[in-house]
């Protein structure tokens, strides 16, 4: 090969040549790709910075699926903690029937006076049975406050049963006159406080022993139903709170959800839990035969319940704003992949329109370059007719 001798002409063409062919598989490699940069060699800069953005993003994608498991945990949550409202509200409307059913005992207890008044409703001091001065004092009667009420000159019905309220107690006068204190609906089980009655006027009037309760069958029974049915409430609240869980994590019974939302894991999110079985929510099992046997028992729990659910209302808040923020870096997120993914094609995808025109110009460059290079060998076919 070292003794063939090529013309100056024919070199230049040849050198043209292979460099349009070059120059035409690289375009066609492009399209065959889809790629403008498909090594380091093609371009260091713009391939390892494309190849920075895609890991990232595939950094950021595999978090995508813990975030949304997050996701879950919270909706989980959050369903669980609206059908504890729910049975709150059943619970409050079985407490509600024991204020709207006849009274547990008939009769209630009582204390009447020894003696007729010579009053009347309106003034029940005459200064014969009772003077103005008197004294009469009743001790705490079903969680209520002691009494201690000293008769005026013009003391009437309505005042007496102003001062007598605070105590779970009402006064009334019965047919014959006489002055009778019964306990309010509140405090229908319990008996009235011991009772003082200091003559100091020199009136008539004496107190006389204080009468039990006397429980109404039937209405008990009634009530012993009801505090069953709070009870199997209570039982639900529980399995409730247990069931309300997502893949392991229940943010009702106590587990916290950790999520990170960034490929360095700096940027994370911490949801403590809450333990919202009835014992969490302040709600305690019930006695048959000691509760829900007066007013006073039934307000007692309506008034844990309403505790209950308002603890369940500022949870759903706090649930409801942290699952926005999951789902705003949720889609931040998705969005952002994209916005990587979108900056390596740019770095690295080949348009392809205009590999297409490169492709067609260079092969027209390269059909000239042909004929260039028959051009330049004519003067050696012409020496060779001389030849012949």
């Amino acid at each position: 090969m070292s003794g063939i001798v090529l013309s100056a002409s024919v070199r230049q063409n040849l050198l043209s040549l292979q460099s349009t062919a070059s120059l035409l598989a690289t375009t066609q490699n492009d399209l065959a790709t889809g790629n403008k940069v498909n090594s380091a060699l093609d371009n260091p800069t713009e391939y390892f910075t494309a190849q920075g953005l895609n890991n990232r993003a595939s950094d950021i994608s595999n978090l995508l699926d813990g975030i949304g498991n997050g996701v879950q945990v919270l909706q989980a949550a959050n369903t669980g903690i609206t059908s504890l409202q729910s049975l709150v509200a059943s619970a409050q409307s079985i407490a509600s029937q024991v204020l709207q059913s006849p009274t547990g005992y008939v009769p209630k207890s009582t204390v009447s006076s020894s003696a007729a008044l010579g009053g009347t409703a309106a003034n029940l001091v005459d200064g014969v049975t009772i003077k103005s001065g008197d004294v009469l004092a009743i001790a705490a009667t079903g969680g209520g406050t002691a009494t201690s009420i000293t008769f005026g000159a013009n003391e009437s019905l309505a005042q007496l049963n102003t001062a007598l309220a605070a105590n779970n107690l009402s006064a009334s006068l019965d047919s014959s006159n006489h002055l009778v204190i019964t306990t309010t609906n509140d405090a229908a089980s319990s008996t009235i406080g011991a009772v003082t009655y200091t003559n100091t006027g020199g009136g008539t009037v004496t107190f006389g022993a204080v009468a039990a309760p006397v429980a109404d069958p039937n209405s008990q029974t009634t009530r012993a139903n009801l505090v069953a049915q709070y009870n199997n409430v209570l039982t639900q609240i529980n399995t409730t709170a247990q069931d309300s869980s997502f893949n392991g994590i229940n943010l009702l019974n106590g587990d916290t959800l950790k999520l990170v939302f960034n490929e360095t894991g700096r940027s994370t999110l911490n949801i403590t839990g809450v333990t919202f079985n009835a014992t969490g929510l302040g709600l305690t099992p019930l006695t048959a035969g000691t509760d829900f046997l007066d007013n006073n028992s039934a307000n007692k729990a309506l008034t844990a319940l309403t505790a209950a659910s308002t603890t369940l209302r500022t949870e759903a808040s706090a649930l409801g704003s942290n699952l926005s923020i999951v789902q705003i870096r949720q889609d931040f997120n998705k969005n952002l992949i994209n916005v990587l993914q979108t900056g390596a094609s740019n770095l690295t995808l080949a348009d392809t329109n205009e590999e297409a025109a490169n492709s067609q110009a260079l092969s027209t460059r390269q059909s000239i370059a042909v004929s260039a290079l028959a051009l330049a060998n004519q003067s050696q076919a012409s020496v060779l007719q001389l030849l012949r």
